[in-house]
């Protein structure tokens, strides 16, 4: 189904430099943009998580015992798995050591295969889970434009059966290529990208979407545009920072030491996203990313 009136604007793609990236963010028309009346709001720890894939090198030396204990002392209320932290866990297991430590799960990323769907759903409505989701979407892909509908059509399958389940919905989680595929619908001529077509024929009530905004950046979408015309489908983002490299892959830093400009972005997401998940792959000092992220996320006014 489509939730956008034909005709609606596409999306702008962003500037590739640090300098291009801040006056786009900041300048409208020649001039700076002025601060909303309501700016001075920060996100409230309730709705900052943390993705545990970043913390692959910590787990692996300290335990996630511990890991998990360290979070909930920086001030983290939500964690974010994805399937390795589940390892030799039973669902009560993990409930017992998020719960342990004053924790909950705002979603993870974990498998979308519809033929183990069910345990998946199991395993997730165990640990308190709010979303469901991968690191990715589902299958079969976004090879061409029939697999990229067929790709809708099965999120919308997996998440009305979450639905059904008492779970909130499932979430797509992009990398560049869901943006950097692009098709023309044979319908109507309109050039598309393959994350487009998605938001465009899934369900709201159980489709929504984890905005991965480095990712998003570095595949020349402006985020913030993004936000504006979908935020009504956007209820998880990975507040990822970092540098943008051109045509280079983009590197990763805590957030608040890239170069992105989190303060409109954030004025974007208010009001639409649930929760912010802080990330970087594979984190080389995992505790310092977290402590440091958290900081700067639960302190930064916008």
């Amino acid at each position: 189904m489509s939730n956008h009136p034909p005709g609606r604007r596409k999306l702008r793609t962003a500037p590739a430099t640090a300098t291009g990236l801040a006056l786009a963010l900041s300048v409208a028309g020649g001039a700076a943009a002025a601060p909303p009346d309501d700016a001075g709001r920060t996100v409230p720890a309730s709705k900052i998580s943390i993705q545990m894939y970043s913390l692959i090198p910590w787990v692996a030396q300290d335990g996630l015992d511990s890991v998990l204990g360290e979070l909930a002392g920086m001030g983290y209320r939500n964690i974010e798995p994805y399937a390795g932290n589940f390892s030799g866990y039973t669902a009560k297991e993990f409930r017992a050591l998020v719960k342990k430590h004053g924790l909950k799960v705002s979603a993870s990323h974990n498998s979308t295969d519809e033929s183990t769907w069910d345990e998946t759903l199991d395993y997730s409505k165990t640990i308190g889970q709010h979303y469901v989701g991968s690191g990715g979407f589902a299958s079969p892909g976004i090879g061409s434009y029939e697999d990229t509908l067929a790709t809708a059509a099965t999120l919308d399958r997996l998440g009305e059966a979450a639905s059904k389940r008492g779970l909130h919905k499932i979430f797509g989680h992009n990398h560049q290529q869901e943006f950097t595929t692009v098709y023309t619908d044979p319908a109507t001529g309109e050039e598309k990208s393959a994350w487009e077509i998605i938001a465009d024929n899934t369900d709201p009530r159980y489709v929504t979407f984890e905005v991965d905004i480095l990712w998003a950046y570095d595949a020349g979408v402006d985020v913030v545009e993004l936000l504006e015309e979908y935020g009504d489908r956007i209820e998880l983002l990975h507040v990822k920072d970092g540098s943008l490299n051109g045509d280079a892959r983009a590197t990763f830093a805590d957030v608040g030491e890239g170069e992105l400009d989190w303060e409109p972005i954030l004025q974007a997401a208010h009001g639409k996203v649930r929760y912010y998940t802080v990330e970087y792959d594979l984190a080389p000092d995992g505790r310092d990313f977290a402590q440091d992220s958290f900081d700067y996320l639960s302190t930064l006014t916008y």
